[in-house]
């Protein structure tokens, strides 16, 4: 893991489908638009009701060739039991070095998941110490210059800081999540059924993802959040001089 493999873009969920879930449709945008986009799944899911470890991986294969991902990893970090720790830490700045990215996207805290509100301070925290020279895992330090946050399962937030327009990008973030065909809603899978499986949360996405994009004016949008202020050289809308 010590040669890097940069790329434009790091998505790191805490399981494998946060990302879709969360940024799916952004995904694959950015691909579509020529950008290099690694994900790291925090966790291999086997906590899961559903599945099993070696399922979410292949289906987690095939997500990723949905949305153009140059790149997929996973950190092997235990499945409901994510923390903040120097150990955990030390793992994912191994990752952050490892793709070295533009721009990092990270769990958002308050989720209702433990670990999504885990992954959220351990990810923003790894991404931190990986700049620091004495932090030693066999690479050169990095610190990722660009940091923003999404919501896997649902935001509470009055006033939104970005919403990005995923409207021609949305078909494929749901062909990403029907690929994991033991979590989400698929009949033809024989196991109990789950919150994340049931008919009625594979509708929320749609909604979720349109109630954001009417926000903005546009049929489909997904959720960013930042620590603080987001610099603009212009006001949205006037990047093209005169």
């Amino acid at each position: 893991m010590t040669t890097p493999f940069p790329v434009h873009v790091l998505a790191v969920g805490a399981h494998p489908d946060d990302v879709e879930l969360g940024i799916g449709g952004l995904v694959h945008k950015l691909t579509a638009r020529g950008f290099t986009v690694g994900l790291l799944d925090l966790s291999r899911g086997e906590m899961s009701t559903r599945g099993s470890p070696e399922e979410r991986a292949e289906e987690a294969a095939r997500a990723a060739a949905t949305l153009g991902v140059v790149r997929r990893e996973n950190a092997g970090l235990p499945d409901g039991a994510l923390a903040n720790t120097p150990e955990q830490r030390l793992d994912v700045i191994g990752f952050v070095r490892l793709f070295r990215p533009r721009m990092l996207l990270a769990p958002m805290a308050g989720d209702r998941h433990p670990d999504h509100h885990a992954a959220h301070q351990l990810v923003r925290d790894a991404a931190y110490f990986a700049g620091l020279e004495r932090i030693d895992t066999g690479q050169e330090p990095y610190r990722p210059p660009i940091v923003y946050f999404y919501h896997p399962y649902h935001e509470d937030v009055a006033a939104p800081q970005m919403v990005v327009d995923v409207s021609e990008h949305f078909e494929a973030k749901l062909e990403a999540l029907r690929a994991y065909a033991s979590q989400f809603h698929n009949p033809a899978y024989a196991a109990d059924e789950t919150y994340i499986s049931s008919a009625r949360f594979w509708e929320t996405i749609r909604v979720r993802a349109a109630y954001w994009g009417n926000r903005i004016g546009v049929a489909y949008g997904e959720l960013l959040c930042s620590d603080g202020p987001v610099g603009v050289d212009l006001p949205p809308g006037l990047e093209v001089g005169p």
